[in-house]
């Protein structure tokens, strides 16, 4: 598996109401008209939004009894883990050496 995430996720994950889509679908399935209703934007916005989202990966489209519903997709999101994996040991080794200093003094 690629660890350098795409453009493609990076832009869908800078958007805020798409964040918001995929912490709704981390919860489970919806379908357009319940993912609207949870925002103060129209359902064709909401629309463009998990286009987007689908485009890059984050969620798929399914249609069990012919209603589309969108479901996360999480292997994008270990990719972001992932690249997000080698900042974390930075910050916790900066972190062991603040905490280094403060027990010196």
């Amino acid at each position: 598996m690629d660890t350098e995430p795409s453009e493609a996720v990076f832009s869908a994950l800078a958007d805020p109401v798409r964040r918001q889509i995929l912490d709704t679908l981390s919860e489970g399935p919806a379908n357009v008209t319940a993912l609207a209703a949870a925002f103060p934007i129209s359902r064709p916005a909401v629309s463009r939004h998990l286009r987007k989202l689908k485009e890059a990966g984050l969620v798929d489209l399914r249609s069990p009894n012919r209603k589309d519903v969108y479901v996360l997709r999480l292997e994008a999101l270990v990719t972001v883990d992932q690249w997000l994996q080698r900042y974390r040991r930075f910050w916790d080794r900066r972190l062991i050496e603040l905490a280094g200093r403060f027990e010196a003094s």
